[in-house]
């Protein structure tokens, strides 16, 4: 049996199929416990998010430890995901979250396979780094971006070591640090480790030392064009621009965001010169895991009024903002 185990998609593992037995010991962190440390060199919900959480949900019921839908059938770890392909080639350090030994690692998986229709069968995990943490703790760290492996195994980490970078290989569609967590061979949620309990944005016990907040979806951009723009280059790393001639065909505001849900709603509001003001409202009719919408005005005959134009996204869900971005663009005279 390999050491470096794959990670499959939409199930678990046998060695993912955790039986702690903590059911009846609530409360803070144990001794026993291990403490973890955010495994990704970035700032969640700015530079980086949380796509995914463990998936609580009993049979085809989904549910992460929050009570929300941020998650998919079976999934066994938290995914810490960057917004765009240009923050992956830029680099973001993937660091060890506790001490340990690493056991075992891969490197050599192309990054984008599986997004690209190559089958990963036996590889899901990508590259990759198995770290053993002493009383039964191990943590896995999937899908890496290649050549960037910085361990081996054998080495004793400590806390914060650097492991490598997060990228797209193995089962991956997007860039994103996939983390498991496993005690005695079965999976674990650090946000929740008490399989038995109720969903909870804020459980009594979780192992992260600075625990995360829950964010169950969001915003990651705004911003202001002349026309629509292509989905794949947002999520490739579209810049946003602040100057547009005056003579502009169109002025569109667009957003894109993650975890949205059936019933959210997307509010996009444009005000500017000679009191320009645009409003458009969009109740989102199911659940996607990125999304992206966009609203604009034609230009007026005689073209746009030089000046500063402001904007906002608003997401909301059951009444409460959940999200929200501003832009600006100057419209200058040619």
């Amino acid at each position: 049996m390999p050491l470096f185990r794959p990670r499959p998609c939409g199930r678990r593992a046998p060695l993912l199929a955790l039986a702690l037995g903590l059911a009846a010991l609530p409360g803070a962190v144990r001794a026993q416990d291990i403490v973890l440390k955010q495994p990704i060199a970035c700032t969640l919900s700015e530079t980086c998010y949380i796509q995914h959480y463990v998936d609580h949900g009993p049979g085809p019921e989904l549910r992460d430890f929050g009570c929300g839908t941020a998650t998919y059938q079976g999934h066994d770890g938290t995914d810490f995901a960057l917004p765009t392909l240009a923050a992956m080639a830029a680099g973001v350090d993937v660091l060890a979250a506790a001490p340990g030994r690493v056991r075992a690692i891969r490197d050599g998986e192309p990054d984008g396979a599986f997004a690209a229709g190559t089958d990963v069968a036996g590889k899901d995990c990508g590259n990759g780094v198995l770290i053993e943490h002493g009383g039964g703790w191990q943590t896995q760290y999937c899908h890496l971006k290649q050549g960037t492996i910085a361990v081996q195994p054998g080495l004793k980490v400590a806390a914060g070591t650097r492991l490598g970078q997060v990228g797209m290989s193995g089962r991956a569609e997007f860039p994103h640090l996939h983390l498991a967590l496993r005690h005695d061979g079965t999976d674990i949620d650090p946000f929740q480790p008490d399989p038995a309990a109720a969903c909870d944005p804020a459980p009594r016990r979780t192992l992260w030392q600075d625990p995360p907040a829950y964010v169950g979806g969001g915003l990651l951009q705004a911003a202001l064009s002349d026309a629509p723009p292509d989905f794949a280059a947002v999520k490739a790393g579209l810049t946003a621009i602040d100057r547009l001639p005056a003579d502009a065909p169109a002025l569109v505001l667009w957003a894109y965001g993650y975890d949205s849900r059936k019933g959210d709603v997307v509010t996009l509001t444009i005000s500017g010169p000679g009191g320009f003001a645009f409003t458009h409202e969009e109740v989102l009719e199911k659940p996607q895991a990125l999304f992206f919408r966009y609203a604009g005005k034609r230009a007026p005959a005689g073209g746009f009024a030089p000046g500063r134009y402001e904007a906002t996204v608003i997401q909301s869900r059951d009444g409460a903002e959940i999200g929200r971005k501003e832009a600006f663009v100057i419209l200058a005279a040619p």
